[in-house]
């Protein structure tokens, strides 16, 4: 029994009303009762039959004529149309179960079926790789110049001198020198045979000292301009031992007056020494380089170079630099590598990153741990000055 709000009684609840006994069984109602009491035959009044007055007496075996038209309800139950109620998404009381119920698909096609056409057309979406060109590789380098390259004989002449003469260690400075060196007096050596075979000359200027003017002659051998002191002291401008960063800087102008008009056969670089004379720097190990024919850069690599920089022009001031700074992390030395043109910066590389593991050979002697020198290679006709005194550069990044 339920009890609404309008209740406000404290009473107990009312008993049920009991069955008055028959005056005949109400001395002894246990004795006239029988022992094997049978229920009355159909079902009780709360399985649908409507409430009867109060009777004391059995009831008739049959039922009353007005109740004829009554069925009592059938065992066999129906169950409601629909999901039961505990696998209704909407019952907020659902919780799926282990087993998963199985809907048959609507039918016909999906609405974005085209009869006759697959529904991803991938193959046209996605042409044939095997037709496609190979990509392109941006640190191999090519297997030959497209403007000049020696012989193999010479190549492999060179290979041997640098096998013979493996590269210095740093080499002591005195406080004068590298003063000097500070100041741009660095001196320029020509091998004998620059003058002697290729009608080469060499000589500094009087203008101010740190200037060098040469030329070569049409037909001349290739050959490399040594420098000395170093631009690059390792004992003394190391970042692992100053922790400042280092740059290494020099300028060569291109004459107009003795210089060949369509190409201009000269090459600026640096080199751990020592280095073959006979050969152009950038070629061989320890030395890189930017080649003015082609334009293409040179690091150990007696091929074709890698492509950088148009070629050099005549009356053009160029410029390369390396710069030497501690690594992220302080982990040895971070190189780059840098070309101006008439005082602007047009070209930079990292001496590490930039590097092919399979093609390119090793870059040591040029990592900072060895000393290097200016080194301006030559070959046919050309006519130049090599600037080192910084205030006459027209670079003025040096100065911050």
């Amino acid at each position: 029994m339920c009890f609404g709000s309008n209740d406000k009684s404290d009473d107990p609840a009312p008993k049920p009303t009991q069955a008055r006994p028959s005056s005949g069984s109400a001395a002894n109602p246990k004795a006239s009762m029988p022992q094997d009491y049978a229920p009355p035959p159909g079902p009780p009044p709360s399985h649908g039959y409507p409430s009867q007055p109060e009777s004391n007496h059995v009831p008739h075996p049959e039922p009353p004529s007005s109740y004829s038209h009554f069925q009592p309800p059938s065992q066999d139950f129906a169950p409601p149309p629909g999901p039961p109620p505990s696998e209704s998404k909407n019952n907020p009381f659902f919780s799926p179960g282990p087993q998963n119920t199985e809907y048959a698909p609507p039918p016909g096609p999906p609405p974005t079926h085209i009869p006759g056409q697959s529904q991803h057309d991938w193959q046209t979406a996605v042409p044939d790789t095997a037709l496609l060109p190979p990509p392109p590789s941006y640190f191999s380098g090519f297997d030959r110049s497209p403007a000049n390259n020696a012989t193999e004989e010479e190549s492999e002449a060179g290979e041997s001198w640098c096998r013979q003469y493996p590269l210095y260690g740093p080499m002591p400075l005195s406080h004068e020198i590298a003063a000097a060196a500070q100041h741009g007096n660095v001196a320029v050596y020509a091998p004998p045979f620059f003058s002697a075979r290729g009608g080469g000359s060499l000589a500094q200027t009087g203008a101010a000292p740190g200037v060098w003017r040469g030329r070569s002659e049409k037909g001349a051998p290739d050959t490399c301009l040594a420098t000395y002191p170093p631009l690059y002291h390792a004992a003394a401008h190391s970042p692992l031992v100053t922790g400042r960063r280092k740059t290494a800087y020099y300028e060569v102008r291109i004459l107009e007056d003795g210089s060949r008009k369509e190409e201009v056969s000269l090459a600026l670089g640096f080199a751990a020494p020592p280095y073959p004379a006979f050969r152009l720097p950038g070629w061989h190990r320890g030395s890189l380089a930017v080649h003015g024919d082609d334009g293409h850069k040179y690091v150990n690599d007696r091929w074709g170079g890698k492509s950088f920089t148009e070629p050099f022009r005549r009356g053009e001031t160029l410029g390369l630099g390396m710069e030497f700074s501690v690594a992220p992390g302080g982990n040895g030395i971070r190189v780059e590598v840098f070309l101006t043109r008439d005082g602007v910066e047009r070209g930079r590389w990292n001496l590490h990153e930039e590097t092919d593991l399979e093609q390119d050979l090793p870059v040591t002697g040029l990592e900072g741990h060895h000393d290097l020198c200016a080194a301006v290679g030559v070959f046919d006709k050309v006519a130049f000055e090599i600037v080192f005194a910084p205030g006459l550069w027209k670079w003025r990044g040096y100065e911050g």
